[in-house]
Parts: structure tokens; sequence; C-alpha cells
């Protein structure tokens, strides 16, 4: 019998061949089907960073406004599934509501039609179109309120900001928001990435590769990190608490949240992308305080902790930008998730062309031949 080496969370250990997405952690880049992250912040939109990442391609004009056609002709739900929402406590998380939600699109679209082309590109364009109005509605209806239909005259994140507050979004805002959508699209074999290949291969319906993704990125050392940044930054309160902080993190041994991660050893290129943003969105709305204590924290990290890999990574920034757009801390990781729609159904529709389903092994260390105890005789 071979004997496996154990690697504690498949440190390093190749699950699958991919030409989705690139990362290369030493130099700090980060690439979509070959395009550096940069020029796509720049110059692409989310819904054609999409297209890029599902189909490989870049979208002619023509294939870019047909698929923004179907998206935005898709945004509404069904009255039975705003029904099913209503019913979910106030309370609840977002992403326990999300990943039910998502989950329940499947009772209305599954069929598994895996072979048929119109069946895969009518789960993508549901999925993107759906997952933002799902967003929006829990934020309105958990404060009692009915939901805000989507509005058919504005883009992928103009719509979504609309749906949220009830107004037109600013343009810049909207903007920002569409590059954030970006940055967070897609990002290798990550924890939700593995999850939804996983779930994917055996042969279940998208919704349910979703849905299990959903659940994954709502952990608070996956999806959920950017929520406990901005609560480390109020703990903090103040530029002269920082340093104090930090050390006190260290000496502790605790995981100070936004930094480090499993692959970039610089700082990760999404966030200075988003630091970018966030400058130039208290420029437009207003400023910040809490800006000042992340500078202050990322030098002081940098100065301690950067000689061994640990840098500011993409969720240290975005909370701060989210924040000023409007949207409520927990609500967080579900608009990552918005994003991240589009990587996990790129893992998806790639999974199916060379599909076989996962079933590694373990290494097994429990006890052998031991007799079974009758009840009464057990101590």
């Amino acid at each position: 019998m071979m004997v496996c080496e154990f690697k504690p969370g498949l440190d390093g250990v190749p699950a699958a061949q991919s030409s989705i997405s690139n990362v290369d952690g030493q130099k700090g880049i980060l690439e979509y089907r070959g395009i550096r992250i940069e020029e796509l912040a720049k110059k692409s939109s989310f819904l054609e960073t999409a297209y890029l990442l599902i189909w490989g391609e870049l979208p002619s004009k023509e294939e870019l406004a047909l698929f923004e056609h179907e998206v935005h002709q898709n945004r509404r739900i069904k009255y039975r599934i705003r029904d099913m929402m209503k019913c979910f406590p106030e309370s609840g998380h977002p992403m326990d509501v999300l990943q039910a939600s998502a989950a329940a699109l499947g009772l209305f679209y599954s069929r598994r039609d895996l072979e048929n082309p119109a069946y895969i590109r009518d789960a993508v364009v549901r999925l993107l179109a759906s997952i933002p109005t799902m967003v929006a509605a829990f934020e309105l209806m958990r404060r009692g309120d009915d939901p805000v239909r989507p509005h058919d005259d504005l883009d992928y994140a103009a719509n979504f900001l609309y749906m949220l507050h009830e107004e037109k979004p600013d343009p810049v805002a909207a903007r920002i928001f569409d590059v954030c959508l970006i940055l967070h699209a897609e990002h290798t074999m990550n924890a939700s990435t593995f999850s939804a290949r996983v779930t994917a291969s055996t042969l279940t319906d998208p919704y349910a590769v979703v849905a299990s993704a959903v659940g994954t990125l709502g952990g608070p050392l996956h999806g959920g990190a950017n929520e406990e940044v901005i609560r480390m930054l109020e703990e903090i309160g103040s530029t002269k608490n920082v340093r104090p902080y930090v050390l006190d993190c260290i000496q502790r041994k605790a995981k100070i949240m936004g930094f480090g991660h499993r692959v970039y050893k610089v700082k990760d290129p999404r966030a200075k992308i988003l630091q970018d943003l966030a400058e130039e969105l208290f420029a437009k709305v207003g400023y910040d305080k809490y800006y000042d204590i992340a500078q202050e924290m990322e030098r002081v990290v940098e100065e301690k902790l950067g000689h061994k890999g640990i840098y500011a990574n993409v969720d240290f920034y975005s909370g701060l930008v989210y924040r000023k757009l409007g949207i409520s801390t927990d609500f967080f990781t579900p608009v990552f998730a918005m994003a991240r729609v589009a990587g996990w159904l790129a893992h998806w529709k790639e999974q199916l062309v060379q599909n076989r389903i996962f079933r590694p092994s373990q290494v097994y260390n429990g006890r052998h031949n031991v007799d079974y105890v009758h009840i009464t005789e057990r101590g």
C-alpha cells in the first residue's frame, strides 16, 4: 500500500489543471486568462471580465452587448423566493441567507442538463443576474422594507447600489464598485473554489455548486476577513493605539486580520488597487477616519512582519471601500460572493470538460483490532 505524505490543508498539493487564473505570489502578479489584474481594473467591466473568465476569451462588441442584455433581463427573482427570504430571521447572517437562496434557485431552474450549452449559458446568466438581487433584497427585508426592483437602465454595479439605497449612485462610486467586483471575481484554487469544483465533480447542478462555495466563503479565514478588519480598526480606534495593538498580537501570536496570505509573500496586487480606489472614493464622497488607522497599521505590520512575507491582502482595504459605498459590514462577504460567482462558474464549466469525481485519500491514525464491548459492560 502506498503511503502518502500528509499535507494539512492540502498545502501545495495541485487539485486541478486550470487555465482560468494565475498567481505569482513572490512577484505579486495576478492574471485572469493571462491578462494582468491591473489592466482589467483599468480597462474592463465586471460583466466583460466574467465573460472572459467563463468562456476563456474577451467578447466581441456584439457578444458583450448580448451577454449584458441577457443578464439585465434576468435580474428579477421569483416571488416565491422573495417570500421564502422574508421568512428568514432578521438576525441571520446574510451569507447563510445567500447560501439558502442560491440553492433555492435550483428548485426552479435545475434540470442538470450539463451537456446542453444552452442550459449552461442560462445557468451562468441566471446566477450572475440573481445573486445581486437576492443580496440587496435581504438587506432591505431585514429592516422591514420591501425589496427594490432592479433598474433596467443601470449597469451591473450601479444597479446593485440602486437596489441597496433606492437612488441612482454617483457614477464615480458605481465605477469604483464595478472595479471591486473585478478584483474579487477569481483567485485560483482557494477554499471556496475548491469546494465548488468538488461539488461540480459530482455532476450536480450549478446552483448547488454556487451554494456550496458560498458556504465555504462565509468563514472568517476566507471571505469573512474583511468584516473582521473593520471591527479591528474600530477596536483600535486611533493611530496612537496601532503599534501597541500590533505588538500585542505578535506577542500572543494572534492573527492580524487583513494581513498575510497563503500565496502572496508581497503586498497583494488587489490591495494596491483597492487602496487607490479608497482614496479616490474618499476624495469624492468624504473621508473615513479609519483610513488613517489602516495606513499606520500597514506601516507597522510591514516594519515588524514584512521580513516574514506578511503584507496587506485584498481584505484589508475592501471593507473601507464597501463601507463608504453604504454597504453594511455583515454584507461585505455577500458582495464578495457576488463577484466570485464568476470565478466559481468558470471552474464549474472547466471541471465539466474532463471531469473525474474528487476522492482524495486520508492518513488513518486511529486504533486497530478493537473489540466491541456490550453496553452493559462499559465503564
